[in-house]
């Protein structure tokens, strides 16, 4: 089974319990900062993911970690089951697949806007309001600078992708002429 269903199953687990006791956004808090901590320390991170040490004392470590971070008890039994069943290496995508759950529960939609230059915020708030027009849904933009875009915009909303960049524009007009359309 590949790394991705297994992480939307238990993503899907936790978010129905989070749901069920109203803790989402405590769950949704929880993940990222056992994320960011394991980002932070990859040691860490290898030791949990290693058979070389007994399942035990991976669940005391893990136990010592989610204490510190002041997580609940029910995220606690979660991550518990993680690491007894020796799934802890796919907690990032366990992390993206529940901010997908969230994101659809509340209506909203994730964008990743690339452009050649640095936008500035009245900019960002149009792109945002168009793309929620072309959405139906509220939208969360995340922008990335890309020179080699030339100009224009490239925006990526799950899998969709509008793009309406300078580059492509010139790489459709170099296939028209090599196609003799242009003349």
């Amino acid at each position: 089974m590949t790394s991705s269903i297994v992480a939307r199953r238990y993503a899907r687990a936790l978010f129905a319990i989070g749901k069920d006791a109203g803790k989402l956004d405590e769950f949704s808090k929880s993940l990222g900062d056992v994320v960011s901590f394991l980002e932070q320390s990859p040691e860490v991170e290898e030791a949990l993911i290693s058979p070389v040490y007994p399942p035990d004392l991976k669940g005391k470590v893990m136990d010592e970690i989610l204490s510190a971070l002041g997580v609940g008890e029910e995220f606690k039994r979660f991550m518990g089951l993680l690491v007894e069943r020796r799934r802890i290496q796919v907690v990032k995508a366990i992390k993206n697949a529940f901010q997908e759950f969230m994101d659809e529960e509340m209506g909203v939609m994730r964008a990743v806007v690339t452009t050649a230059v640095p936008v500035g915020g009245e900019l960002k708030d149009k792109l945002k309001e168009v793309l929620a027009k072309v959405t139906g849904k509220d939208v969360v933009i995340e922008l990335q600078e890309d020179p080699a875009i030339i100009g224009g915009v490239v925006a990526h909303i799950g899998d969709m992708v509008w793009d309406g960049s300078i580059r492509s524009q010139l790489r459709g007009f170099k296939e028209s002429i090599g196609r003799g359309e242009l003349g």
